[in-house]
């Protein structure tokens, strides 16, 4: 009976959804969250033994002065679903290990959030009790990422092409949240929050 049951959120969405912005909001409302993106980045500089199986499927040359180059890395795997499919299973296996550390430091909390642009395809959502997806019109997406990223529009379409569609993420999920510019973004997350404290209460 002593330990307090704590709920794991995934939080995720296709690119320019706005996942950091629903983040933002958790954060300043005093939760806890885990970005599985930027921790996959830094686990692939920092984590010798991830270092060295990147080596050893791309070759040394992919990583300059210690850092990965990841637009190398993304021009390959772009091309061959397999060689993807590789680093998928070196880098995704090790971040599930830190989340796992990461929860431990917030054992109090009863809800923290994992958010994952790949919740699914990487096998994420097994460590999580429920689903937030974030799902916006497709040029308001196209729009956003082509400003934040500065790259061209078809750029962004083949990023896309290689997610799940929104109508698939929606049906995978508990909770939806529609980052459209119109519907108040706020009151959505404080809902989906209330919701979620219900369950653990």
């Amino acid at each position: 009976y002593g330990k307090a049951i704590m709920i794991v959120v995934g939080i995720t969405g296709g690119i320019g959804s706005g996942k950091s912005m629903v983040s933002s909001i958790l954060k300043a409302m005093g939760y806890a969250v885990y970005n599985a993106d930027i921790e996959a980045r830094a686990i692939a500089n920092t984590n010798q033994m991830v270092v060295e199986e990147i080596k050893q499927l791309f070759g040394n040359d992919v990583y300059e002065q210690g850092m990965l180059n990841r637009p190398r890395v993304a021009e390959l795997v772009f091309a061959d679903q397999k060689l993807l499919a590789n680093l998928n299973s070196i880098v995704h296996p090790a971040v599930a290990k830190h989340f796992e550390e990461w929860k431990r430091l917030h054992a109090n909390a009863k809800i923290v959030f994992k958010e994952a642009a790949i919740l699914f395809e990487s096998g994420a959502y097994k460590q999580v009790d429920a689903v937030i997806a974030i799902t916006a019109p497709r040029e308001l997406k196209i729009e956003r990422v082509c400003k934040r990223n500065g790259i061209s529009r078809n750029q962004v379409t083949q990023r896309m092409a290689n997610q799940l569609p929104d109508k698939e993420l929606v049906t995978k999920s508990d909770f939806l949240i529609v980052n459209d510019e119109v519907t108040l973004l706020v009151p959505q997350v404080i809902e989906i929050v209330n919701k979620l404290l219900q369950r653990v209460n």
